[in-house]
This record gives C-alpha cells, sequence and structure tokens, in this order.
C-alpha cells in the first residue's frame, strides 16, 4: 500500500462533516495488472436519486520547496487516474485535494489557473488544522 499523505487523515474528516461517507480508504482497483491506489473514495446521498454522488480524492500537501514539481507530480497523477476511472468506474468523479495555502500562494496564478482549465482539474480545497472544506472547484 503506497504511503499516505501527510493530510490524509485532515481531508478525510472534511469530507465527512461536508456530509460524505468514506467508501473506500483508499479506492484500490486493478487494471490490466496494474494496481491503482487512489486516497479517498467517497459518496453522498442525494435525495432525489436513489444512488448518491461519487468521488475519488486524491490528497496533497504540496509540502516540498518546489510547488511547481508537486503540482507536475500531482497533475500526472491526475490524468491517469481519471484514466482509470473511466473505466473502471465511470460514474465516480475525481478530485485533487490541496491545502489552502497553496491555493492561495500557487493555484492563482494565471499560468496554473490556465493549466487546471485546460486539463479539466476538479479540485478540492482544504483547511488542514480545522479540517474542513474550504472550497469545491469543478
Amino acid at each position: 500500500m503506497p504511503a499516505r499523505d501527510k493530510f490524509h487523515d485532515a481531508v478525510k474528516h472534511a469530507l465527512i462533516k461536508d456530509g460524505w461517507t468514506i467508501t473506500d480508504d483508499p479506492l484500490t482497483f486493478k487494471i490490466e495488472g496494474i494496481n491503482i491506489s487512489i486516497d479517498l473514495g467517497a459518496e453522498k446521498l442525494l435525495a432525489a436519486e436513489k444512488e448518491g454522488h461519487k468521488i475519488a480524492v486524491e490528497v496533497k500537501s504540496f509540502l516540498s520547496h518546489s510547488p511547481l514539481t508537486d503540482f507536475h507530480a500531482a497533475l500526472g497523477q491526475i490524468l491517469n487516474y481519471r484514466l482509470f476511472l473511466s473505466e473502471e468506474e465511470p460514474d465516480r468523479e475525481l478530485f485533487l485535494a490541496v491545502p489552502v495555502e497553496t491555493y492561495r500562494n500557487f493555484f492563482q496564478k494565471e499560468i496554473i489557473q490556465k493549466s487546471l482549465r485546460v486539463h479539466a482539474i476538479k479540485f478540492i480545497v482544504y483547511d488542514s488544522l480545522s479540517e474542513v472544506i474550504d472550497l469545491w472547484i469543478e
């Protein structure tokens, strides 16, 4: 099993506070002999539906000296996981979870915003101290 991100539990608790049920910790499956492990799987029941809204969340802390290097690694991971999920669980949306500080200091740069738009990345902005979700961006 891959190592958990430093803020894994903070994001898990934030999702629960936001009304999500954690269904997988981690969400794992195998495609063509490749083991895939996404940090969290969650579901939220919607009043008008029998089945809920399903998501997968890849948690990143962005704690290295280079947020750009962290971003490159996270982007590659998200793009591949999105492809894998489309094969295995096409009804599940994939989100990248990033700390609020990273969102304010790095993700607000125009070139990063452009990259997120071009690649249609959905993400969650979380506060690791209060363990709450500040923002959903789809």
